[in-house]
């Protein structure tokens, strides 16, 4: 059969690169915010994102998306989510490499900073994952304090083991902390919960009521709000409960998110779910602020990965696609359009990296002041510009980029999403003339 024609001017995949040796303003924040020594493990670490093999990984993780098994076959019930093997070997990544503890198992200075350049890159190939570990890494901070739940939960916490079992923690070589805040009256607005809280008498509290968005409900166990005699209070909730019973928590469905398929959204349950009281009765909310500060530092650095992401794949077609007698890299206003995303994402890395710094100095009082008032700025200005800039970069690929066989789509669904998670555009501009209004101090710092 003759052939209709040839196939030209088509760029290939952008696979097997090094993600740390090609970005070179992470590179430079890297070195200039205290993390010079990771140098030769951010290269290995990006060899191995960059890679035909993980960037495989991604795909598979969300055109595969989890199922739920609320019984097995007997009829009992279970409330399991069943993931595809790409989305453990994700998590398995993450928490190998400390992307969720690593700066409270290994600290040193710049530990904050090298774990934040770990997660960039890995945000360009796959974010659903990064939920349970950025989870995970906010609620350290708050179990440190708790000396009855640290002492058996923490050192799993602090393992680079990642464990897929559905089995109690006790049995377990690692685990992971997922959050449960928000109700179907209030996201935001935390005060408004209607799940309460009943102390037990024996130590323990039980939980009923529900949340409306509970992500990555197959981590070990949750940090939940409740309304308690005192008000609303922070409560420890495991999926098991320590006698090796399934506690009471039940997946009522999946949300259908436009972005984030890989990773389990679900509305959950708690019918006298057994749990226990995390920092002071009826002082919920600082508790809940001090996780998001961390948080927050995510959605900051997974935005700023999600924008290197959509550079990198417009540079890479711009500079195999000819149009009009040239490559596209080469058009005059071609040229503008990649150097405004490359100059919106160096900012956008520098800002991030910073700021992480600033969790590396945790006994600083300048440094406090600036993490206090940088978060909610850097989180609302990164992830309120990355949904534009990746649109720019689908569009550079023209009708390639619009498809789903390729990595833009992905990346576009995923870019609104931390706008939206650990408070919106507004709750940071709120958070933020708190900040300014009861440290004046971080306003001079920041100045």
């Amino acid at each position: 059969m003759t052939a209709t024609h040839e196939v030209l001017n088509q760029a290939h995949a952008l696979e097997n690169y090094n993600a740390y040796a090609n970005n070179i303003p992470l590179q430079e924040a890297v070195k200039t915010q205290g993390a010079g020594w990771a140098q030769d493990w951010l290269l290995a670490r990006g060899a191995e994102v960059g890679s035909a093999e993980w960037i495989e990984h991604g795909r598979l993780a969300n055109v595969n998306i989890p199922q739920l098994r609320l019984f097995d076959r007997y009829g009992n019930r279970r409330d399991e989510v069943e993931f595809h093997p790409s989305w453990h070997e994700c998590l398995g990544w993450l928490k190998r490499h400390g992307c969720d503890t690593g700066p409270w198992a290994e600290p040193k200075p710049g530990a904050h900073v090298a774990r934040a350049a770990a997660y960039v890159m890995f945000a360009e190939i796959e974010d659903g994952s990064l939920c349970p570990t950025t989870m995970t890494y906010g609620a350290v901070p708050v179990l440190k304090h708790v000396p009855e739940i640290a002492r058996e939960w923490m050192p799993k916490l602090l393992s680079r083991a990642y464990d897929k079992r559905f089995i109690p923690a006790a049995q377990k070589s690692g685990v992971l902390i997922g959050m449960g805040l928000t109700e179907k009256q209030g996201g935001s607005d935390v005060r408004a919960n209607t799940t309460r809280a009943e102390a037990a008498g024996d130590g323990s509290w039980r939980i009923t009521g529900h949340k409306w968005f509970l992500s990555a409900p197959m981590c070990d166990a949750f940090l939940v709000t409740a309304q308690s005699p005192k008000g609303l209070s922070c409560f420890f909730v495991p999926r098991w409960t320590p006698d090796g019973r399934l506690n009471e928590l039940r997946i009522q469905r999946f949300k259908d998110k436009l972005g984030d398929r890989s990773n389990a959204g679900t509305e959950m349950e708690f019918w006298g779910s057994q749990g226990w009281l995390v920092g002071e009765e009826g002082r919920g909310i600082p508790t809940v602020l001090e996780m998001g500060v961390y948080t927050r530092l995510d959605c900051a650095i997974g935005s700023t990965g999600i924008m290197r992401g959509a550079l990198s794949q417009a540079m890479h077609h711009t500079g195999l696609r000819s149009a009009f007698g040239k490559l596209l890299k080469d058009q005059p206003l071609m040229i503008n359009v990649l150097a405004d995303m490359a100059l919106e994402t160096e900012a956008a890395t520098a800002l991030s990296m910073r700021l992480a710094r600033a969790f590396d100095a945790q006994e600083d009082e300048a440094e406090s002041l600036l993490r206090r008032i940088l978060t909610p700025v850097a989180k609302f200005w990164i992830c309120k510009r990355c949904p534009t800039l990746v649109a720019e970069a689908m569009e550079v690929h023209g009708g390639n980029g619009y498809v789903e066989e390729g990595p833009m789509p992905r990346l576009f669904r995923q870019s609104p999403l931390n706008s939206i998670w650990e408070g919106s555009g507004n709750v940071m501009c709120l958070d933020t003339l708190r900040a300014m209004g009861r440290s004046p101090r971080s306003v001079e710092v920041l100045a």
